[in-house]
């Protein structure tokens, strides 16, 4: 899907931002989809390197279905390179000499019926980067929708808008990670760009899926007073009501001499982003911080969070049990 012929005989993959024009037997950036006698093949369908039953609040997604099981599926490849991947494994097969990993054989169809299986309420596409396995997370949404199951994208936020606009109708939520607000540090992490991941937020706001956001915060990397406000101000600007993830680095991967986050660096990203405005911001895997979901008007907590369990209190239509103020997102019918 989303290719085209190009000039000198290439083929142009406008599935991500990179928009690879790829040689005949040569693959995109990915590393995935190839370009093989005229067409553009995936190698990344059919086949999960990942699958498990996780959490929803584990993707993480706390303003969406809460309390609630995805079933959890990854096939190889990533559009990034990022050196700190807590993935590589299976996001960088093949690249730079990076070793492959076998995956096992899981249709769609196949896919679908597990999650219902074992009483799932929607299908995470995550591990590494469902635009990579664009198709197999395409189709099996589509058979998950059918079957009232919602899907979720956990992704780099490096989709073209025809990308979005193709999957939008079947995907319900996404957790984007936005890394930086420095195009450097993309460019120099990610081997990638910062301004299409902007545009893909706004553009799936616009397009109706509910959208959380999660920055890992690396120390001596992104975790500057100025970077961390940067990043709140823009997400305010988008809408309030985005959720927040700031998510604390361990070293790992190519990052191994890099220390782990301070605690106090978190915290005070954590006021940085409430002094911009957001009304729900978030301090990720690390217990006994910022996690509860707090009444934007009145502060009573509405959902209460004791690490990826959670309890919630909120009354029909969202609302705040002390002040009826609405909480932003999507929640079951509670009875």
């Amino acid at each position: 899907m989303l290719y085209e012929k190009a000039p000198g005989g290439r083929l142009h993959c406008f599935l991500c931002a990179h928009h690879c024009r790829i040689a005949r037997g040569k693959s995109g950036i990915c590393g995935v989809r190839e370009h093989r006698e005229d067409r553009l093949v995936t190698r990344a369908y059919g086949e999960a390197v990942a699958a498990n039953v996780d959490p929803i609040e584990k993707k993480p997604l706390y303003h969406f279905l809460p309390d609630t099981r995805a079933f959890s599926v990854g096939a190889m490849g990533c559009n990034f390179q990022c050196g700190f991947c807590q993935n590589w494994e299976i996001s960088q097969p093949g690249k730079r000499g990076e070793p492959t990993r076998a995956g096992i054989r899981l249709s769609p169809g196949e896919i679908v019926v597990q999650a219902r299986e074992q009483e799932c309420q929607s299908i995470a596409y995550t591990y590494t980067e469902p635009t990579i396995f664009f198709e197999y997370a395409y189709d099996t949404a589509k058979i998950a929708k059918n079957s009232g199951l919602q899907n979720v994208f956990v992704t780099n936020g490096y989709l073209t808008r025809e990308a979005l606009e193709t999957v939008a109708p079947l995907l319900d939520a996404c957790n984007v990670d936005l890394k930086s607000l420095s195009d450097r540090f993309y460019r120099n992490i990610c081997r990638a760009r910062l301004q299409p991941v902007l545009d893909s937020i706004r553009v799936m706001r616009d397009l109706g899926i509910w959208v959380e956001v999660t920055t890992l915060v690396v120390p001596g990397g992104n975790d500057a007073p100025a970077e961390l406000s940067a990043i709140a101000r823009f997400l305010a600007g988008v809408d309030p009501g985005i959720p927040w993830h700031i998510s604390r680095f361990h070293p790992y991967y190519k990052y191994v001499e890099a220390p782990a986050t301070p605690i106090e660096t978190l915290r005070r990203a954590y006021s940085l982003g409430k002094r911009a405005g957001l009304r729900h911001v978030y301090i990720g895997n690390t217990p006994g911080e910022a996690s509860d979901t707090l009444c934007p008007s009145c502060g009573t907590p509405v959902i209460r969070r004791h690490g990826i369990d959670s309890t919630y209190t909120l009354l029909e239509n969202s609302a705040c049990p002390a002040c009826s103020e609405k909480i932003a997102g999507v929640f079951r019918t509670r009875k």
